[in-house]
């Protein structure tokens, strides 16, 4: 009975984590801007002190709130409106103009429309959708980076990165590959037979990877390598559970796997804000969730034969 107990409030801690995002959003950037100016002593020429203050200000001011309106001006304003201009206005319009001017002779429209819808989707996806996409991740993930940085430097300080550039970039590539392969491990669970487990187990993956892309900023910064950062999220993963529950179902209303990107992009730097914040809830089970084990036996595989003996990277487990 205390061992579900304490897994029902990890879990609800992790949940209400996850929204104070929204809070700190609005008061970071005015604090951290004003540590900056406080810790300036003055210098003799006010003058000099003033323009130092000035350019000090400028080059290490917080800019999350501004990252934030970014990255819902990008993927919401200009984006998902887009999208939906097309698919509510455009094409609606095709459909009616077509309909006045075979009005008299409606199969013959029908019969148009049924290959010109097709071929205005394909030809505005190319032409728009799949650029933008593409330009918006790289843009997305540059701003992501700003708004953790930011984030970590009020809360704690300068970075503590790991020992070496190699080792820095091996544990990158090797957490992209990770996360992509636990990814299609999620979709793979999704198609069991059995009613609702498929969905559920995909969800709880969701869940769990939505926590791993939220905390993984302050992690990273905190000098913590792959394996230390699954294993944390393994042992605890009622309260990362519930971290990433409102994430994983926000961006699974929509049907357009597009538009879900869009979703995810608007409220992630809201999680990353959460992420750095919060404080997880410890031990709250007795037994961990191996649920990354697999691709990360995987992962090392890959990379041990595509890197070789004098490149490999074999995370160790706890």
């Amino acid at each position: 009975m205390d061992s579900t107990l304490t897994v029902t409030v990890a879990f609800f801690r992790g949940f209400i984590d996850s929204l104070r995002g929204t809070l700190v959003l609005f008061y970071l950037d005015k604090h951290m801007n004003e540590r900056v100016l406080n810790r300036r002593s003055p210098s003799k020429d006010s003058s000099n002190s003033n323009k130092s203050k000035s350019e000090v200000s400028k080059r290490e001011e917080s800019k999350v709130l501004k990252r934030t309106l970014q990255c819902c001006a990008l993927n919401g304003g200009v984006f998902w409106l887009s999208i939906l201009v097309f698919e509510c206005g455009l094409l609606p319009l095709a459909k009616y103009l077509l309909t006045v001017v075979f009005g008299h002779n409606p199969g013959i429209g029908h019969t148009i429309w049924s290959w010109m819808r097709p071929f205005l989707s394909l030809t505005f996806g190319m032409i728009w959708v799949l650029p933008l996409f593409l330009l918006s991740k790289v843009v997305n993930s540059l701003w992501f980076q700003d708004i953790a940085d930011s984030a970590y430097r009020y809360s704690r300080g300068r970075p503590q990165l790991m020992s070496s550039v190699s080792k820095l970039i091996a544990d990158s590539l090797f957490s992209i590959l990770v996360q992509a392969l636990f990814l299609v491990q999620s979709m793979l669970v999704n198609m069991l037979p059995i009613p609702y487990l498929g969905q559920l187990l995909c969800l709880i993956h969701i869940c769990l990877l939505y926590s791993l892309y939220s905390f993984e900023y302050k992690w990273f910064n905190m000098g913590w390598e792959l394996h230390k950062r699954l294993t944390f999220i393994e042992n605890n993963w009622p309260y990362f559970i519930g971290f990433g529950l409102p994430l994983a179902i926000l961006t699974q209303l929509p049907s357009s796997y597009i538009v879900s990107g869009c979703v995810f992009s608007i409220l992630f730097p809201l999680f990353i804000l959460s992420g750095n914040e919060a404080s997880p809830v410890l031990e709250a089970c007795d037994f961990p969730l191996k649920l990354f084990s697999p691709v990360i036996a995987i992962s090392n595989g890959i990379f041990n034969r595509t890197i070789g003996a004098s490149a490999q990277v074999t995370p160790a487990r706890r």
